[in-house]
């Protein structure tokens, strides 16, 4: 008897049962447009479902036919059905602390950004922090200056930080505040950044930012840290985002994982790659990658090599465009890289480092090569967060290695107001998708929140046509297509985490973690990508979220 479509289909409908032991499905979704991401069944119109994990994939007729009186049916109405979003490297602790206690500073103009900090000073007391976040000196006609938050906050210290976390705005009495003066000498991978006069005109960068937040009393609570995850749970599972890659957890922040995950209201998966601030704890506690479970898992310890793109620390092999000799942050040196990264690889964790430009790039392939060589690992799958401009060379030694390069998949389009800063020639090396897939490797999808937003219709459209708002193309030989795209958002972000066999497709056994979009970016012209919403986001067999 030949071999149809039809009986291929609903022998992978049927085949799961034996696994499952002919077990009846707790769900039926039917009459979709389901993309699985699985390439032994690509496209599919119902999943069976049964506790939290699917239990087939096929056609309405087959899988309807599994169904029996306790079987919940629930008709798709022709909706495209995606697996739930990964965002392989993003800050969603920090980011829900920081809306719950801080002022959001995402304005256009520097009028609007002095009133919402003037408000805020209002209901402060006296000689009490007032901090700011979200914001982005890209969008605004010119940079935040020491003299704008004086004239707006004059009584109260201030801080505004960068969406991208690397650069901090002060005023006069925050200074004060922490003991810095024009005479005080930048630190080792900082700057007190000065005017022509050779004053501080406000700006903080890096490790001199983290100097002046050392200086701030933490006072944050523990039920503090558990709201931020909440909050942050509900804008990503309104997104469609399933499960996330928390990139510098804290110890405070790994409980407050757990405190969300224990009191209901954790709606995706957090692999926690752990600052590398508190590692010797983590190994006299025994610890090590993959402790956890599906829901909240110790993932790599995270470094830094250099500064940030949209912030222009990123330590480059060539100087920034219009800003003379400048070429950005050594942040971290490589003695130090090094000793961290061999004592936590001879501890089992993977290895996960910061490094945006090509010098930070080289360096720490250097280090991973040479832990290779010294203490092989079978799979170790080392990652190079962010990994923005690379050279033909550094992406050979990257292959070599079968290392993970972590781009940020939507900051062409939204910090595409910033890319002048490096040029059309180096923008055909950033965020190089094309070139990353053309050599094998697996780079998954990234919104560094809140250095972008967790949005992943903005992630296909970047990626697709690397377009900034104005339309301006930056860089289209690295334009991928939209299944590679969507592979990288889903699988290939579950790979970066050890956990490909866990999720990021809809197939038997994996977990039923699944998107349903209000409109089809499959069907739909790219320019409307930017406006398709969420219907519903599952978790586990849950809808999380529903419009």
């Amino acid at each position: 008897m030949p071999i149809t479509r039809r009986s291929f289909v609903k022998t992978l409908a049927v085949l799961p049962l034996a696994r499952f032991e002919r077990a009846e499905p707790d769900l039926i979704l039917h009459n979709g447009l389901i993309t699985t991401l699985h390439g032994a069944l690509p496209e599919a119109s119902a999943v069976a479902i049964r506790e939290g994990r699917i239990l087939a994939v096929g056609d309405d007729a087959d899988l309807l036919a599994l169904a029996t009186a306790r079987t919940r049916r629930i008709d798709l109405g022709r909706k495209r059905v995606l697996p739930g979003f990964i965002d392989a490297h993003a800050h969603p602790e920090w980011g829900g602390l920081y809306a719950l206690k801080y002022v959001a500073c995402d304005k256009d103009s520097i009028g609007q950004i002095q009133a919402v900090l003037r408000a805020r000073a209002a209901a402060t007391p006296g000689g009490q922090w007032v901090r700011g976040y979200l914001y982005d000196d890209g969008k605004t006609p010119r940079p935040l200056t020491r003299a704008d938050l004086d004239a707006a906050v004059p009584n109260h210290p201030v801080l505004v930080e960068h969406r991208g976390g690397h650069t901090g705005f002060m005023n006069s009495r925050a200074f004060e505040r922490s003991g810095v003066t024009s005479g005080t000498a930048d630190p080792p991978g900082g700057t007190y950044e000065r005017d022509a006069r050779g004053e501080l005109d406000g700006r903080v960068a890096d490790k001199a930012l983290a100097a002046v937040l050392a200086k701030i009393p933490d006072e944050l609570t523990r039920e503090d840290h558990r709201r931020g995850v909440a909050l942050s749970s509900k804008l990503y599972a309104s997104h469609g985002i399933t499960s996330a890659c928390e990139a510098d957890a804290q110890p405070a922040g790994l409980q407050a994982y757990q405190d969300a995950r224990d009191s209901g209201e954790l709606r995706f998966r957090v692999y926690c790659m752990m600052d590398v601030g508190a590692l010797d704890r983590y190994i006299a506690a025994g610890l090590h990658t993959g402790f956890g479970d599906v829901m909240v898992r110790i993932g790599a310890i995270k470094q830094f090599a250099d500064g940030s793109i949209s912030e222009r620390t990123a330590w480059l092999a060539a100087p920034y465009e219009g800003m003379g000799d400048y070429s950005g942050l050594e942040v971290g040196t490589r003695e130090s890289l090094y000793e961290n990264s061999r004592k936590a690889w001879l501890a089992g964790f993977q290895l996960a480092t910061h490094a945006n430009g090509e010098r930070a790039i080289e360096r720490m392939l250097g280090i991973y090569e040479q832990l290779e060589r010294e203490f092989p690992r079978r799979d170790p799958r080392f990652r190079l967060e962010h990994c923005t401009v690379v050279t033909p060379e550094l992406i050979t030694r990257i292959k070599a290695l079968g290392a993970i390069p972590i781009p940020f998949s939507g900051y062409v389009n939204f910090h595409g107001d910033v890319l002048h800063f490096y040029g059309e020639e180096r923008a055909q090396r950033m965020f190089a998708y094309r070139s990353f897939l053309d050599a094998g490797l697996r780079p998954p999808c990234a919104s560094d929140y809140t250095a972008s937003p967790p949005d992943p219709m903005l992630w296909l459209y970047s990626m697709t046509t690397r377009k900034d708002p104005s339309g301006h193309v930056w860089g289209e030989s690295q334009r991928i297509t939209v299944a590679e795209a969507l592979r990288a958002a889903t699988l290939d972000g579950a790979y970066a985490s050890f956990e490909e066999h866990e999720k990021g497709s809809l197939e038997p056994g994996k977990l039923a973690d699944l998107v349903v979009l209000e409109a089809d970016p499959l069907t739909l012209p790219p320019e409307a990508w930017l406006a398709i919403k969420v219907q519903r986001t599952m978790l586990a067999g849950n809808w999380v979220y529903e419009a």
